[in-house]
């Protein structure tokens, strides 16, 4: 059973389990089906925060509940509250629960003590931040705590997911290079000299640790990345041969040089690289992709999504995570000062 199936990471993890050979029961809020999967997944239609909706949807049980929307502790208490119908869970996390030594994490980099500084490659015993309601990171703490304190009763398999990327993501962070590759944008600027890395996760890689975790039941806590963890600079440079274009980047060495100036989506100070031996170790995972290789699919959604739209229309969520990532007026005053 997967919760969360029409998403974006929910999609790919069904079409990998059915191909596995399992039976699978796809439950979203709207109860669609994906067009690729195949046709003997059963759809279900539940919400996640309906006690009563979910219990029904996994009705006697299930071998593998896999949760891809999973939030905070009470979600977890809800798992666990189905613990004597479910055989064990596979649990999407994030690696924003991570903060270095100095206790300095996502929620704390705008703060006068900076952004983190993290160990390259972070491994799953890096320390976290604590548990609580405050941000997505303390909530996905949350959820880690409850779910790994009840792993005698329900084998979890926790997932800290990278920059997740592909089809149907409502936040893609290729957008910001894709609509400026439209729009004619000839030049673009980037902060920290275009060399942040901030780890990408395919869809693909991800379906594939579901996969692999859902056949070896555990409690554990691995990274979910790409074999690579590229700089923005090649990501730009990716999608652009993608998109059969050239552009200019122009490099600026420190933070971005003005408000909506250079700060991408993929923009970190330092680098966010994950280690993904333990996967490899406990599951035998190989990754499935590298990051360039899912940027056609990945660009194709992109443009089809943004056809004849407003991009603040076709993505929301984008302009509430991140402001107004096409703020060319003021890109244009700064080159011209």
């Amino acid at each position: 059973m997967v919760i969360g199936a029409t998403g974006q990471i929910g999609r790919a993890a069904v079409g990998a389990l059915a191909r596995d050979g399992w039976e699978v029961t796809a439950v979203s809020r709207g109860g669609g089906r994906d067009e690729g999967w195949p046709g003997d997944v059963r759809v279900a239609r539940a919400d996640r925060e309906d006690d009563a909706a979910l219990a029904a949807a996994v009705g006697d049980g299930c071998d593998v509940l896999v949760d891809v929307v999973a939030y905070g502790a009470a979600h977890a208490r809800q798992l666990t509250g189905l613990a004597d119908r479910v055989g064990s869970a596979v649990v999407i996390s994030s690696v924003s629960v991570y903060e270095d030594d100095k206790g300095r994490n996502f929620d704390t980099q705008e703060e006068p003590n900076g952004f983190p500084e993290y160990p390259v490659p972070i491994t799953e015993d890096q320390r976290t931040v604590r548990p609580g309601e405050q941000t997505y990171s303390t909530r996905k703490a949350a959820l880690e705590r409850e779910l790994l304190a009840a792993g005698a009763e329900l084998p979890t398999t926790l997932l800290r997911a990278g920059g997740v990327h592909g089809p149907h993501c409502g936040t893609p962070r290729e957008l910001y290079f894709v609509k400026r590759n439209l729009d004619g944008r000839t030049r673009r600027v980037l902060a920290y000299g275009g060399r942040s890395r901030f780890h990408p996760a395919s869809v693909h890689n991800i379906a594939e640790l579901i996969r692999l975790a859902a056949a070896r039941p555990g409690t554990r806590v691995l990274n979910a990345v790409d074999p690579d963890a590229p700089t923005v600079a090649e990501i730009a440079r990716a999608i652009d041969t993608v998109m059969g274009v050239e552009r200019e980047d122009v490099l600026v060495d420190g933070p971005p040089p003005a408000p909506t100036v250079g700060d991408t989506p993929w923009s970190v100070p330092v680098p966010v690289v994950c280690d993904m031996g333990a996967a490899e170790r406990e599951l035998g995972y190989r990754a499935v992709v590298g990051y360039a290789e899912t940027l056609p699919e990945t660009v194709a959604w992109i443009e089809r999504h943004l056809a004849g739209r407003d991009w603040r229309e076709a993505y929301p969520k984008m302009l509430r995570s991140y402001g107004d990532l096409f703020d060319y007026a003021a890109e244009d005053a700064w080159f011209a000062a």
